[in-house]
């Protein structure tokens, strides 16, 4: 049988995704391009046999308007033959991206493809593509009348359904920080993180991640989301999501080099992992954030195996509840979620993120030996990605 493999994965060190973060004089397209062309000569390809370019952008407006993607192709230097695409599936556009990467290898489609993403939310803010406008019609109204919330006060219901306090989420948080904070420390990202040079200055660290965060301290900041309409509405909320317990605005590129396991081989690359399982699912658009646990009910169906099975898992944390939700309901091990810190560390690039938890995970599978490693992510609109991928 035909095998999709992971040849490389890399990504950029975060950027905080504001005016004055270390990536934000870089254009979007030219910051995908640096790491497609990395990917490249890290391995040797020849680019011109790369069969497509599968690339996720959440805020596809501005600088990252047109098919970023194509253009992020064209500023690696591929040549004019290789297509690419970009990707919308919210916060797992890249995780999709590989999905539909590996898919196309196991369909013959494809024998050698990238998988990438990227998010410059320091030059392309949040909301701007929907110019202010309704972007979800009449028709999403009147089948939810009483109307849908943003994801902070999505994060809030979760909180407070599954009884959540504000102490363990800030504990959740410190605890993403120190894990990524000791990782960087020990060398432990060197092989994940493509340096950056941006004006006279190489760039080799996440600019998120901030090691002395303890939970006392995330205890004094306020309530990101409050507002009198959604506390009438939702008085069993008592407002416990703050910037600290949130993942940060981020800039950053990610990408991961793909192909059939029979294609490496004649070109000598030795694969690190291998695709083994996807699932995708849609969830309430309400909550929006909880569709990780049936994607991953999904998955391990479909692969026939239990969550003890798992060596690691990756679970996107947008908001401390996400993670936390996820391994209350599945019985998950703690130690295993998120080793290197997650999303409220290591930062939220929106479009990259999904391949940015993908090299995360191989690059951690490699330096532990172990064999099966799943990553999961929610969704706006309520939907959630998960995958399967087995070290080799």
């Amino acid at each position: 049988m035909t095998s999709a493999v992971i040849v490389d994965a890399i990504r950029t060190p975060s950027g905080k995704g504001k005016p004055g973060g270390q990536l934000s004089e870089v254009h979007p397209a030219d910051l995908l391009s640096r790491v497609l062309r990395a990917l490249t000569e890290r391995t040797g390809l020849d680019p011109a046999l790369v069969d497509d370019v599968l690339g996720g952008c959440v805020s596809q407006a501005g600088e990252q308007a047109l098919n970023i993607t194509r253009n992020a192709v064209l500023g690696a230097g591929f040549p004019d033959a290789v297509p690419a695409t970009t990707i919308d599936r919210q916060c797992g556009s890249s995780q999709q991206a590989a999905h539909f990467a590996a898919q196309g290898v196991l369909a013959g489609a494809y024998d050698v493809v990238i998988a990438c993403g990227v998010e410059s939310m320091s030059r392309v803010p949040m909301g701007t593509p929907s110019l202010g406008k309704d972007a979800a019609g009449p028709a999403v109204a009147a089948r939810y009348p009483e109307g849908l919330v943003n994801q902070g006060v999505s994060a809030e219901l979760i909180a407070a359904r599954w009884k959540f306090g504000r102490s363990e989420l800030d504990e959740f948080s410190a605890q993403s920080h120190a894990r990524a904070a000791t990782t960087a420390a020990s060398g432990g990202f060197a092989a994940e993180i493509l340096p950056v040079r941006v004006g006279g200055t190489t760039l080799t660290a996440d600019e998120t991640v901030r090691g002395g965060t303890t939970a006392e301290k995330l205890a004094g900041l306020s309530p990101s989301f409050r507002n009198d309409q959604a506390a009438q509405r939702f008085p069993e909320i008592d407002w416990k999501i703050t910037p600290g317990n949130s993942s940060p605005l981020t800039d950053g590129a990610s990408a991961v080099l793909i192909m059939n396991e029979q294609k490496a081989k004649a070109l000598g690359l030795r694969p690190k992992a291998r695709f083994h399982s996807f699932a995708v699912t849609g969830s309430d658009p309400l909550l929006m954030l909880t569709g990780v646990i049936p994607a991953t009910e999904k998955l391990l169906a479909r692969a026939g195996l239990s969550i003890q099975d798992i060596d690691a898992y990756e679970v996107n944390e947008a908001f401390a509840p996400v993670p936390l939700v996820w391994q209350r309901e599945l019985g998950a091990d703690p130690d295993r979620l998120n080793p290197r810190g997650g999303a409220i560390a290591l930062g939220h690039p929106l479009g990259a993120s999904g391949t940015r938890l993908l090299t995360t995970l191989v690059h951690h599978l490699e330096a532990t030996g172990g064999r099966y490693g799943l990553q999961t992510m929610c969704e706006g609109g309520g939907m959630a990605n998960a995958t399967l991928i087995e070290l080799l």
